[in-house]
């Protein structure tokens, strides 16, 4: 017996009607993703106070208030209950600034337009897929962050042919790792 797929909700507030609806229909060919399609920023944060969502789309393109400042409004409001969604954001071009203002917000990621909405489908299929623990209770919002965690550096092991470009990152099993305890 398997368990039940959990349906996610999938908010989209795009630069126009048009990109809205066409991203929302081929979102919705996924039967486990429910897709809520809103015109306004304040549609979204009615909506965000009273249910949640899973995985947030939002253009960087649309009129008002620009991208980044919508999702920092929505990381600091204590109100919704969706604080933590994962947001993809979509824009025409990327500029340096805009770059450091959407890793600032807590934009997960950004993908330039024009581009396929079966790329975007798979993209918000993957992040929800690979949602994190550590997304969820740790704060942590995007890749740019990994820095912050100190990691030991890895210390490649050399590998028996000198010849190759393969670097072996973890020792052999098979050979005993203290002589003398082998058993």
């Amino acid at each position: 017996m398997s368990l039940p797929v959990s349906t996610k909700v999938v908010a989209i507030i795009a630069a126009n009607p048009a990109l809205s609806s066409l991203l929302a229909m081929v979102v919705a060919g996924d039967s486990h993703l429910n897709v809520r399609q809103f015109d306004s920023e304040i549609d979204l944060i009615a909506y965000m106070r009273i249910a949640p969502v899973d995985m947030l789309v939002c253009d960087f393109d649309r009129e008002g208030r620009p991208a980044y400042e919508m999702v920092e409004g929505i990381r600091l409001n204590d109100d919704l209950i969706s604080q933590d969604v994962p947001v993809i954001a979509l824009t025409r071009t990327i500029t340096p600034p805009m770059r450091h203002q959407a890793i600032s917000a807590g934009i997960d990621e950004v993908i330039i337009k024009p581009m396929s909405p079966r790329h975007l489908l798979q993209r918000i299929q993957a992040r929800l897929r690979g949602r994190s623990v550590v997304g969820a209770l740790g704060g942590y919002r995007g890749p740019d962050r990994r820095n912050r965690i100190s990691m030991p550096a890895l210390q490649p092991v050399p590998t028996r042919r000198t010849s190759d470009n393969v670097v072996q990152l973890f020792p052999d099993r098979r050979k005993p790792r203290h002589p003398g305890l082998e058993g």
